[in-house]
């Protein structure tokens, strides 16, 4: 993935790759999106390692992953959406840990980190999408459908063992 491109990308979105100082908020935003659904057990991002260091994880492979921070106008994180290679399917990425803070949800902010997401893969050359969510996230799964994600099969390669709807999109 050219960083260069992704971040000049981002600039006109109130977007940028995430750094060391976005670790702390996105991660409780993440936690908090969780507990609200009651997805604050094992099996969950909740308990992912790399959570509080989202920034080591992602910049560890900038060639096969990226994270995308959203801010509002004060430079507050206000979400985030991430993609890494997947190893479940050829020339495919996933969509990881796509969250909006509550005070933010309904204004389209979800779908434009979705719509980043898709458009850094497709740039980077990936040919599909992969995401895997809960079924306690009605609203998620609604976005993810309406935007042309369809319903598959658990794959072999699901790391979030609680996880119980996975979706694919081809780009």
């Amino acid at each position: 993935m050219d960083r260069k491109k992704v971040q000049s990308y981002l600039k006109n979105k109130n977007m940028h790759l995430i750094t060391e100082a976005d670790d702390s908020a996105i991660a409780k935003i993440v936690r908090t999106n969780l507990e609200k659904y009651h997805l604050d057990i094992p099996g969950t991002a909740y308990f992912d390692p790399e959570l509080d260091h989202l920034s080591e994880y992602y910049d560890r492979n900038p060639e096969q992953r990226a994270y995308f921070i959203l801010a509002d106008e004060t430079g507050e994180v206000i979400g985030g959406a991430g993609l890494a290679e997947f190893p479940g399917f050829e020339q495919c990425v996933e969509i990881q840990k796509l969250y909006v803070a509550d005070e933010w949800k309904g204004r389209g902010y979800g779908k434009l980190l979705l719509k980043t997401v898709e458009e850094c893969a497709r740039e980077a050359g990936f040919k599909s999408l992969y995401l895997e969510t809960h079924s306690n996230l009605k609203t998620a799964m609604h976005m993810y459908e309406k935007y042309g994600f369809q319903l598959i099969e658990r794959p072999e390669t699901v790391v979030h063992s609680t996880m119980d709807r996975f979706y694919m999109k081809e780009i």
